[in-house]
């Protein structure tokens, strides 16, 4: 029997701005159900490996797989293109990413929010999309808030409606960017078990977050990255239960005492 390829890979990922090189050579893979913590100190590189995943970067060498599928590129180095827009588009489609700053259209109320991409993006039914969308809400939490605007909501209610729209579009893996750095704590705490729960529906995630507690609980791996590079990594009881990098060390020691 063939194994199925994984939902992300990312095999010898460089990534520069001008001669600053911030990422040096990473591979990361998600298989369908795995979720994927990457930690850090800022300037680490964890964002930029999510947003080169995503093709909202541009990556400089190594590929990168969508369920086996490899992005095409054109051009070399600084000049390395994605070679097929449609491509692009449809492994943007099935990778939605949730943001630190939520990114809601604010002249939309939460519900038009959710369903604008499923219907312009995807072309599909709108009162099917709007079905789905209330039902997604539903499931964050603020099903109650359909009719209001985003200026009406807490930071964690806009950001549990940020996951509802990412969930509207049925993809294949979820994307978190620090999606409770902007929070304050008992906000977070309100996104936090949203994200359990879709970790618990074994949805394939991978989240670049600050908060070491959720990466311990809701990961089946974590990767610390330092420098941009990969300086451990491994289930969450072995990374954070017995580290045996130094560097990671210290990194838990300071963001524990934080």
């Amino acid at each position: 029997m063939t194994e199925t390829p994984p939902v992300i890979e990312i095999r010898n990922l460089h990534k520069a701005y001008g001669t600053l090189e911030v990422i040096k050579g990473v591979d990361i893979m998600a298989r369908k159900g795995d979720v994927i913590s990457l930690i850090g100190s800022s300037g680490s590189g964890k964002s930029t490996i999510l947003r080169c995943a995503n093709l909202l970067e541009e990556s400089q060498q190594g590929e990168i797989l969508f369920k086996g599928e490899p992005v095409r590129w054109k051009g070399t180095g600084l000049n390395r293109h994605p070679a097929d827009p449609k491509q692009v588009l449809r492994i943007r489609t099935n990778f939605s990413m949730v943001f630190q700053q939520f990114n809601l259209w604010a002249h939309m109320t939460i519900l038009q929010n959710v369903m604008e991409a499923p219907v312009t993006v995807l072309g599909r039914d709108r009162a099917e999309v709007e079905k789905s969308a209330r039902a997604y809400l539903d499931k964050v939490g603020i099903g109650d808030k359909c009719d209001v605007y985003p200026a009406q909501l807490s930071g964690g209610q806009q950001q549990r409606a940020a996951i509802a729209r990412a969930l509207a579009m049925e993809p294949e893996a979820l994307l978190f960017d620090e999606p409770t750095s902007a929070l304050d704590p008992e906000l977070e705490q309100e996104v936090v078990k949203v994200i359990r729960d879709l970790a618990a529906e074994g949805r394939t995630m991978m989240i670049v977050t600050h908060d070491m507690k959720m990466a311990a609980d809701v990961s089946s791996h974590v990767v610390f990255l330092h420098e941009g590079l990969i300086e451990e990594q491994g289930p969450p009881e072995t990374l954070f239960g017995a580290p045996t990098s130094e560097r990671l060390r210290q990194f838990l020691s300071s963001t524990m005492a934080a």
